[in-house]
């Protein structure tokens, strides 16, 4: 049902441009003043913009491009640093589904003792989130004069951003029921009533991988284990996706490179502002206006860049 209310709108978009199409054959024959003339620029510029939005769309190719996502932000190399770099990106995150109109929500969220987040898990909803999202995926790196040092130094900070698809049903991994630990425990989180009196946050632990998924920002365990379900499903998908693409590489004959280290994008705030991505080269100087949730010329720019 949600994929037919999408496409639906889509096709409602594609018929309204359309007829804007053949408002302005209509209007350049009419046209003969100055001021029809401007008006008629302006139509055609906001039909460029329109035509622009649904060509945006075409990059989205790939399976699951259309489904919700799961970000996981885990702070690296650099101590308090790292960890107030990781809460940073949530907030850019955050800001980014707040401006594009997705719906985000902390599902579970591990904070550092002085400062900052040691790790975090966001499920962001709405049409194409994983699609926009997966230009996301690896290691961010700041460099900025750093708060938590005495002598206001600079320093380099990193932290790495995984970026999931929520899938309901998987068809390559099966899940048995028997292959799962199912641990309750106790929310550390400030809460409303009882979230932090009863052992409502569960984890789920896959015992032939040993992968676990965790979820405590829900009232009730049960929806705490279904939240901590959907995450576990998404990262076996994403251990088979890294199985298969690894068993391609060997056949290849290809060197496989350290994930870790080899960011992806640089946010550099001294001595100069830049936010650069390693792999399409895009950059811009408005290091503050990226980090505030501005962030869909980067994702417009890596998908033209897998298109490729």
């Amino acid at each position: 049902m949600k994929e037919l209310e999408e496409t639906k709108k889509e096709i409602e978009e594609i018929d309204e441009l359309e007829k804007k199409l053949e408002n302005l054959k209509e209007l350049a024959e009419i046209s003969e003043s100055k001021k029809d003339i401007a008006e008629l620029e302006k139509e055609i510029k906001k039909v460029e913009e329109n035509i622009n939005a649904l060509e945006f769309k075409t990059l989205f190719s790939e399976d699951y491009d259309r489904n919700d996502a799961i970000i996981t932000i885990m702070s690296g190399a650099g101590g308090v640093d790292a960890q107030d770099w990781s809460e940073m990106l949530l907030r850019m995150y955050l800001k980014w589904a707040q401006i594009y109109n997705f719906k985000a929500r902390i599902l579970d969220e591990t904070r550092g003792q002085e400062a900052g987040i040691k790790n975090v898990t966001i499920e962001v909803s709405g049409a194409y989130a994983y699609g926009y999202l997966k230009s996301e995926a690896g290691v961010h790196r700041l460099v900025r004069l750093s708060p938590y040092n005495a002598d206001n130094l600079r320093q380099t900070s990193f932290a790495l951003v995984e970026i999931m698809p929520v899938i309901p049903e998987i068809k390559e991994v099966q899940i048995n029921p028997q292959d799962l630990r199912v641990d309750v425990y106790r929310s550390s989180g400030a809460g409303g009533q009882s979230v932090n009196t009863t052992d409502s946050a569960v984890r789920i632990t896959h015992i032939p991988t040993g992968i676990q998924a965790t979820c405590q920002n829900e009232r009730s365990q049960l929806q705490n284990k279904e939240q901590a379900m959907k995450i576990l499903k998404a990262k076996l998908h994403k251990k088979y996706l890294e199985e298969a693409e690894e068993e391609k590489r060997k056949i290849r004959g290809e060197q496989l490179s350290a994930e870790w280290g080899s960011q992806i994008r640089s946010y550099v705030l001294h001595p100069y502002k830049m936010v650069k991505d390693h792999r399409t080269k895009y950059e811009t100087a408005q290091a503050e206006w990226v980090l505030e949730g501005n962030l869909n010329d980067f994702m417009e720019s890596y998908l033209k860049y897998i298109k490729k």
